[in-house]
């Protein structure tokens, strides 16, 4: 997806920034406005975000309604939903984040929750970084109780997983 959104506005670098926005909170561009789901959100708001100005993401949203490939990608892109993570602690909610040799890596996620269960800790929450989008993707996992500490070695053992933290 990406690819193809980096493809389209390889020769825009400031509108590529409103691009990354866009994607990054899961903004939907529709009849030449933007929104988050059902909440329209106004340009000048995308614009301090980007470090752009407003007729930058007017022109932007432009190019992305002309472009029939962009506008099918931005028009049914959502919002993935409220990340549990900075509330954990005040919900009594454990937190793993997971840093990963390549965030590409398959397995990494899969293993990590298999050692949670073996356990008897259900996840609440699972929030995978995007590798296109942030230069150092992390898995965060949010679970139904407090994280033991000794599951850290473990986690360590994952092929692919450089670092570990539990909050």
């Amino acid at each position: 997806m990406w690819d193809k959104v980096r493809e389209c506005l390889k020769n825009y670098p400031e509108r590529l920034s409103v691009a990354k926005i866009l994607v990054q909170y899961g903004l939907s561009i529709r009849d030449g406005r933007i929104y988050c789901d059902k909440i329209m959100i106004p340009l000048v708001e995308i614009s301090r975000a980007a470090g752009v100005d407003r007729r930058t993401v007017k022109n932007t949203v432009k190019m992305i309604e002309n472009d029939p490939a962009l506008q099918k990608l931005f028009r049914q892109i959502k919002p993935a939903g409220a990340s549990l993570k900075e509330v954990a602690g005040y919900l009594n909610l454990g937190v793993i984040e997971i840093t990963p040799v390549d965030a590409r890596m398959p397995g990494i996620l899969s293993r990590s929750a298999d050692l949670l269960a073996k356990r008897g800790i259900s996840i609440r929450q699972a929030i995978v970084d995007d590798p296109e989008l942030v230069p150092e993707p992390k898995l965060t996992l949010i679970a139904e109780k407090k994280i033991p500490g000794e599951i850290v070695p473990e986690l360590l053992k994952v092929r692919g997983i450089r670092k570990v933290s539990i909050y």
